[in-house]
C-alpha cells in the first residue's frame, strides 16, 4: 500500500511511499468480467439500463442498487479511471489538489472544478458533503482488505450512506489484472468499452507491455530500484507486493530487493546516511505529492553520490497508478524509454 500523504510513517501499516502493502483478503476472479450483464443485449455496450445494478467486487461482495448509480463519488484515482471510460463522479476523496490549486497527480484528466472535493489529504472525509451528495454508490480502492482512504473513525457512518465497492491493486494482483476489475466496473456503470478510445487505449497498453518486454531483452542486467524520499528516510520499495512492479518483473524488469523489509516486508527504510546501500542503474522515484523529488534531493549528498542519479537515469515513479489502459499505457512507454536508454553504472 502507497503510504499516504498525512503521514510517511504511522497510520496501521500505511507504508513507505513507492512501496504497496497487505494481501487483498478474499480477491475474487480479478481478471474475469463479473459486472452487471447489458440488459439491452447490444454486446460491448456499457450496462447502464433500467432495473437492478449489480457489480460483484474485489472483496468478494455483491454489491447492488435499484438501478445504475448516478450519484457516485470515488477515491480520487479510481475516479480518474473512471473518466477515462467516459463514466463522471459527483465527488472524490483523497489527494486531488495541491497547495497552489492545481490538479494533484493523482486526479489525471478530470477537471477537478467540476467535482465536489469531500477530502484532500488522508484521514479527511466530510461525511455531511457526502450525505448533502446523494449518493449511489462509493467507489475506491483496496490494497489490503479494507476501503482505501475511507477514515477508520468514520467509516461505519459513510458506509451506511450508499453502497461500496472497492477494487483490488495489493497483494497477489498485478497490473493488468487491476485493469481489467475497472474496466468491468466503469461498464457496469455505463462506459462503452467498444468505443474507439477505450478499444484504442488498451490496444495501446497491449504494445507497450510488448515494448518493455522487447526492450528488457536487448538491454538485460539493467537494475531498477524503487525508491521514495522523505526528510528523515530513503525508502527501497520491493516488488513483491505491488500490482505495477509485479507486472514490469513480469516483462523482464530487474529489481533491487531489499534485504531487510519492515512494516510486513514491503520496504526498507534507510536513513540517508546509508541511503547508498543499494546500487541500481535506474531509480524510479516516487512522484506522488509530499514526497521529495530531485531538486529537493540534491541537498542529500548520499542522493548524489547513487550511480543512477549521477547517471542522470532518474525516472518518476506513478506510485498509485490510475487504472485505466490509457494512463498505464503511458507508465509503460516511460520506463521502456528509461530502460532502453539506461547505461550500466552499478
Amino acid at each position: 500500500m502507497p503510504k499516504s500523504r498525512s503521514s510517511l510513517l504511522t497510520r496501521r501499516g500505511l507504508i513507505a511511499a513507492g512501496g504497496a502493502l497487505g494481501l487483498v483478503a478474499a480477491l475474487t476472479a480479478c481478471g474475469g468480467n463479473d459486472s452487471a450483464k447489458d440488459e439491452s443485449g447490444s454486446k460491448g455496450k456499457g450496462s447502464a439500463a433500467s432495473g437492478p445494478w449489480s457489480f460483484k467486487d474485489d472483496l468478494g461482495k455483491d454489491v447492488s442498487a435499484k438501478s445504475t448509480p448516478k450519484n457516485v463519488v470515488a477515491f480520487t484515482g479510481t475516479a480518474a479511471a473512471l473518466y477515462d471510460y467516459g463514466v463522471n463522479v459527483k465527488g472524490v476523496f483523497g489527494p486531488t489538489k495541491t497547495a497552489d490549486g492545481k490538479a494533484d497527480v493523482q486526479a489525471g484528466s478530470m477537471d477537478i472544478s467540476k467535482v465536489e472535493i469531500l477530502g484532500n489529504v488522508y484521514d479527511e472525509f466530510n461525511v455531511e458533503k457526502y450525505a448533502a451528495l446523494q449518493p449511489d454508490l462509493l467507489v475506491t480502492n483496496t490494497w489490503d482488505g479494507t476501503y482505501w482512504y475511507v477514515p477508520e473513525a468514520s467509516k461505519d457512518k459513510i458506509l451506511k450512506l450508499a453502497p461500496a465497492a472497492a477494487i483490488g491493486v495489493g497483494g497477489d494482483v498485478t497490473m493488468d489484472k487491476a485493469l481489467a476489475r475497472t474496466a468491468d466496473l466503469a461498464k457496469s456503470l455505463g462506459a462503452d468499452l467498444n468505443a474507439k478510445k477505450a478499444v484504442d487505449a488498451k490496444a495501446r497498453f497491449e504494445a507497450a507491455s510488448a515494448k518493455l518486454r522487447e526492450v528488457t531483452k536487448a538491454n538485460p542486467g539493467i537494475k531498477v530500484l524503487v525508491g521514495s524520499g522523505s526528510a528523515d528516510l530513503f525508502y527501497v520499495s520491493t516488488p513483491a507486493t505491488s500490482a505495477d512492479l509485479k507486472y514490469f518483473q513480469s516483462l523482464g524488469v530487474e529489481f533491487v530487493v531489499p534485504e531487510k523489509t519492515q512494516e510486513g516486508g514491503f520496504f526498507e527504510s534507510l536513513s540517508w546516511e546509508n541511503a547508498g546501500k543499494y546500487k541500481a542503474d535506474v531509480v524510479l522515484l516516487d512522484n506522488r505529492t509530499g514526497t521529495l523529488q530531485p531538486e529537493q534531493l540534491k541537498a542529500k549528498p548520499t542522493w548524489a553520490e547513487m550511480p543512477a542519479v549521477k547517471a542522470g537515469q532518474i525516472t518518476p515513479r506513478v506510485t498509485e497508478p490510475i487504472y485505466s489502459y490509457e494512463k498505464c499505457a503511458q507508465i509503460l512507454e516511460e520506463l521502456t524509454k528509461s530502460i532502453q536508454n539506461a547505461k550500466k553504472v552499478s
